[in-house]
């Protein structure tokens, strides 16, 4: 990629770029958090499918997007990021557009592959451009911005979504199009062109690894109750995820441009802040799942009185990132990482203590989603601002990538530990159980995602 420094002209424009590049990303994040409220009805239009079968429509869509990140951001720095966001963008729409027209949960799933390509290819080139048309002294409040778009399609997903389904679950996919059309064509006028460093081809080899590796993991853990931990199918997909994980590392190892350079973890705090990314996702994801199934399958709410009773905490995030780069500034990186980690744990751990068979909203789901809100504004933002506050103009692309790659794993990982924690309960009280017992979890993986800022070296200011 050409130096940030010398692009004057894309400076100036950051306003029109930041207004493009987060309509992709809000397009990205919406349509994960906006499928999680149709779950039920897609199931009930294809026959009642399990749950287990249905959140590979999640899964598909977290697992190609994380195997893929890497290798587009890379590829992005190659050829150009202004070519990869909009030719990202333009399969994420006709994959959008596809989904709307599935006809069981194989052909979404497919089509789900699809968007997910798309949104892979277009988010890493996405903050490549908020950042080479970002000041140096403007980035991390840049970057801020663009990761608290993702933070409002968590909030605007499930209540688009519960108002969408009450036409029909089609539209959560078609609601894309108008909207990424119109970003195309803006797209087209107002982003800068950075001419891409002509570097090699990413370990595309090293790619596909990753992926196997990742998808054994989830495959391993979704299908464990259902089959059994014991079983030859689950066994056989945790052994693809020893093999795939250790294929990447020497393909890694061997490989002209590898997927992840060691340069780049030696970036200050990158790497600290994947494994932040890992963890804190895991609680994430499976928080957010575990909110829309009990609402729906439990307290028996529709679609759109879910995603209403989910959407305070989400509208939080925005607020408090922007509030945050105050708090850094005070105080450093580290100890708000650490205090947002553990204040989205308290919300999850107010849900294992208040939520009952009884539905009760404002004793029971409303403080929880407020407090994990808080957390997730916190914790976010200031992860990507500081692993990639270090990263040379070069390799922006990339290194943005690993980090979504660590979240998307993290997200399908939550998913999948989810599945696997609730299993598949008799009764009311025995489901109780089950979702406490999760959130506990869940809360213990927001606490160790925290405990990385302990280590991050010297404070971040914006």
């Amino acid at each position: 990629m050409a130096s940030v420094t010398a692009a004057p002209r894309a400076a100036a424009d950051l306003r029109a770029v930041l207004v493009v590049v987060n309509a992709g990303v809000l397009l990205s994040s919406l349509d994960l958090f906006i499928v999680n409220v149709a779950l039920s009805d897609i199931a009930a239009d294809f026959g009642g499918v399990p749950i287990a079968e249905l959140s590979w429509v999640l899964n598909a869509y977290a697992i190609v997007f994380a195997a893929l990140l890497v290798p587009a951001g890379r590829l992005g720095d190659r050829s150009g990021i202004r070519g990869t966001f909009l030719l990202g963008l333009g399969l994420f729409v006709l994959g959008s557009a596809l989904c709307a027209t599935a006809w069981n949960v194989e052909s979404l799933v497919a089509f789900r592959v699809l968007q997910a390509v798309g949104a892979a290819v277009l988010t890493p080139a996405s903050l490549g451009l908020v950042l080479a048309a970002s000041p140096p002294e403007r980035r991390q409040a840049a970057v801020r911005l663009w990761v608290a778009f993702g933070g409002l399609g968590a909030a605007l997903g499930p209540v688009l979504g519960g108002l969408l389904v009450q036409a029909d679950w089609r539209w959560v996919f078609l609601v894309n199009v108008p909207i990424g059309l119109v970003a195309l064509a803006a797209g087209l006028r107002v982003l800068p062109d950075v001419p891409g460093d002509g570097g090699r081809l990413p370990d595309l080899r090293g790619a596909l690894l990753a992926a196997a590796a990742v998808a054994g993991l989830v495959l391993g853990l979704v299908q464990g109750p259902e089959w059994g931990w014991g079983s030859p199918g689950v066994l056989g997909a945790f052994a693809l995820a020893i093999l795939g994980g250790v294929g990447f590392a020497v393909s890694s190892a061997r490989h002209h441009s590898p997927i992840v350079a060691p340069a780049l973890l030696r970036a200050p705090n990158f790497a600290l802040m994947a494994g932040n990314a890992v963890f804190f996702n895991i609680a994430f994801g499976g928080m957010l799942l575990s909110v829309v199934l009990w609402a729906q399958t439990v307290w028996g709410w529709s679609a759109l009185r879910t995603g209403l009773a989910i959407a305070p905490g989400p509208l939080l995030v925005p607020v408090v990132a922007i509030l945050a780069g105050r708090l850094i500034a005070a105080v450093g990186a580290g100890p708000v990482l650490v205090a947002g980690g553990a204040v989205f744990g308290a919300g999850t751990l107010w849900w294992s203590q208040a939520v009952t068979l009884q539905p009760d909203y404002l004793g029971g789901l409303l403080g929880g989603m407020l407090v994990t809100g808080i957390g997730v504004g916190l914790v976010l933002p200031t992860s990507f601002a500081v692993g990639t506050g270090g990263l040379p103009p070069e390799r922006f692309a990339t290194g943005s990538a690993v980090l979504s790659t660590a979240r998307q794993v993290g997200l399908a990982i939550g998913v999948a530990v989810l599945v696997a924690l609730l299993g598949a309960p008799e009764g009311p009280e025995r489901a109780l159980d089950a979702f406490h017992r999760a959130w506990l979890v869940i809360a213990g993986f927001a606490v160790l995602a925290g405990l990385f800022g302990l280590a991050v070296r010297g404070p971040r200011k914006s």
